[in-house]
């Protein structure tokens, strides 16, 4: 048999392998969880879905060495590590499948995100292995299998119910909202007038043109605008004590309103980088008014959910009934500065 023959015998199974991960990607993409009545046990689960993990972390590796120098396996042989491959990936979306929905959407989305780039990282390899199966080991196959490993390597880290899952994603909007102010702060310091040091005031009065820097008035308005934003950071940080504080994952209520506090606290980062936007100059006051109103409006939600769980003691009050007010503060005076201006 020629090598050309050879080549086009293994590629079959090979070409099946990649439609049926693909088929099994999207389906984990889209998929809901098999609800049951039995009892669902998250130790157990964890420890299986280790396991399936391992075990397509192994089998991708397997595959990745057959066709990693000459001789190619037989058609046989390309079967058999396809096949393995094929279970290895339907045990992993299987598991998955188990965790159902009344143990935390937050959790589950996380461990789809994670089952799901496992799958399409090992879509990747056995596509770049099809498409140069004669090769020598290639780089971009070295790099498709580092890639099954790294994908892999991450469900070690995930977070192992819902609580530390609304946790992990409630610090990464933190983040978002502390890098927003942090870069409004560096603006306001290096945006300024460049003429403003030689021209008398007089002459600053008359000049028509300024796109590129903040006149006063707009830096007066700049300040309880960043009040709103301080605001946003310090509700996310209380939330985030609150839930590490008072979160409970034994009833499924107390479960779904984690997974309510996550859903809304993502409206805020969004909120606060289109306040950002509105602020540079030129600065245009009605969407600067616009997009505090709206800020203003998805804190207070945030704040009236917190206030409404599991997560908010009687101690808790103070700190939202302050932040109610902060908010009210520093809307009244963007709206005076806004219509002073006028």
């Amino acid at each position: 048999m020629s090598a050309d023959n050879s080549c086009a015998d293994v590629s079959v199974p090979l070409r099946n392998l990649l439609n049926s991960v693909q088929c099994v990607r999207d389906r984990v993409k889209d998929g809901e969880s098999n609800e049951s009545s039995g009892v669902f046990n998250l130790s157990n689960f964890w420890d299986t879905l280790t396991q399936a993990v391992k075990a397509a972390s192994q089998e991708a590796t397997k595959l990745s060495l057959a066709f990693s120098k000459p001789p190619l396996p037989t058609q046989e042989d390309g079967e058999k590590f396809a096949e393995s491959v094929q279970k290895s990936v339907l045990a992993l979306s299987t598991v998955y499948y188990w965790l159902p929905k009344s143990h935390g959407i937050t959790l589950r989305r996380l461990v789809r995100d994670a089952t799901a780039e496992v799958l399409d990282g090992i879509v990747q390899l056995v596509d770049v292995i099809v498409s140069s199966p004669l090769q020598s080991l290639s780089q971009e196959q070295l790099q498709s299998t580092g890639g099954v490993w790294s994908a892999c390597d991450q469900f070690a880290h995930l977070p192992r119910d819902n609580r530390a899952a609304v946790l992990g994603v409630l610090a990464s909007y933190i983040g978002v909202v502390k890098d927003a102010i942090e870069e409004m702060e560096q603006a306001q310091a290096e945006t300024q007038d460049p003429f403003s040091d030689v021209l008398d005031d007089e002459d600053q009065d008359s000049r028509g043109n300024q796109d590129t820097y903040w006149s006063e008035e707009d830096r007066q308005l700049m300040a309880p605008c960043q009040g709103l934003m301080k605001a946003s950071a310090a509700c996310l940080r209380k939330l985030l004590s609150a839930v590490k504080a008072n979160g409970n994952v034994s009833m499924p209520a107390s479960v779904a309103q984690l997974d309510d506090l996550a859903d809304i606290a993502k409206e805020i980062s969004p909120s606060v980088d289109d306040l950002v936007l509105s602020l540079y100059p030129p600065m245009d006051y009605s969407g600067v008014d616009q997009n505090a109103c709206k800020l203003t409006l998805v804190l207070k939600k945030v704040l009236d959910i917190i206030r409404a769980s599991h997560v908010c003691l009687e101690a808790d009050l103070n700190w939202v009934q302050f932040l109610n007010g902060a908010l009210d503060h520093n809307l009244q005076k963007i709206k005076a500065l806004i219509q002073g201006s006028g």
